[in-house]
């Protein structure tokens, strides 16, 4: 029993430090990318229908309760 512990436990310590070493990381650059010479700014579509209206809040009136 303690040997299989004593296994778990060194296990566990040996993937800790596999874990945190700083051996297999990239040190590599990337490289910036630049934005395009002429951003144009997003206009508003314009709507197909002029005869549609806006959507409008329900009523702020609650219903009536129904009777008993």
């Amino acid at each position: 029993m303690k040997k299989l512990i004593l296994a778990s436990v060194s296990a566990l310590a040996l993937l800790g430090v596999a874990a945190c070493s700083n051996s297999g990381t990239d040190k590599t650059t990337t490289e910036s990318t630049n934005p395009p010479a002429a951003e144009q700014p997003m206009k508003p579509a314009a709507p197909a229908d002029k005869s549609t209206k806006p959507a409008e809040p329900a009523p702020a009136t609650p219903a009536p309760a129904p009777a008993q």
